[in-house]
């Protein structure tokens, strides 16, 4: 079972005389993964290296180290730590020694692994996306009982009478939630597939 980060994280280590930084995010898309990228890169590091993987699709880059030196090994310690759905940017100050393609490898591959070792993360659960309509008086009643059933509530949209609510629960689940939603409104609320 994939797992993701439950928030940011960092690990910083030096490796003869060069310093690395290695940050991580949990991401939701490809676009997440390069704002994240992009917003935490320093413009004054040597090298700002770094992969992403959201569930079929990854990148990685080297950002102007040798070939496969870099973007490869975060993106291997991405899949070693079972993830999906992070992103990862290890940042390279060069101290003047030089380090051989193995050991950029290494440093490389090994911050970003110690990075998501230490992180925390929550396992990802597959979830089938619904939408119901809800009157005022049960929405409060039905928020409050959506986590003993591992529900997110991932959209709200309000109209005269209620909310139009989206949720993504576990496919186990459903059933529960349909008695849930019988209970609370004496049978009137549908749950919709998406």
């Amino acid at each position: 079972m994939p797992f993701t980060l439950l928030g940011p994280c960092e690990y910083r280590e030096e490796i003869r005389k060069s310093r690395f930084i290695a940050l991580a995010a949990p991401v939701n898309s490809a676009a997440e993964a390069q704002a994240f990228i992009s917003a935490q890169s320093d413009a004054s590091a040597s090298h700002n290296c770094w992969a992403w993987k959201v569930g079929q699709q990854y990148r990685f880059s080297d950002d102007g180290e040798p070939g496969g030196t870099a973007g490869r090994p975060i993106l291997a310690a991405i899949e070693a730590q079972e993830m999906d759905q992070v992103a990862v940017l290890v940042i390279r100050f060069y101290g003047g020694i030089q380090l051989g393609t193995g050991g950029l490898a290494r440093a490389y591959g090994g911050s970003a692994n110690k990075c998501l070792h230490a992180a925390p993360r929550r396992e990802l659960i597959a979830r089938d996306q619904y939408r119901c309509h809800c009157l005022f008086a049960e929405l409060p009643q039905l928020k409050a009982r959506l986590a003993e059933l591992d529900c997110l509530l991932e959209r709200e949209n309000y109209d005269a009478t209620g909310a139009e609510l989206q949720l993504a629960i576990p496919a186990p689940r459903v059933a529960e939630l349909q008695r849930l939603l019988a209970d609370i409104s004496r049978g009137r609320i549908e749950l919709l597939s998406l």
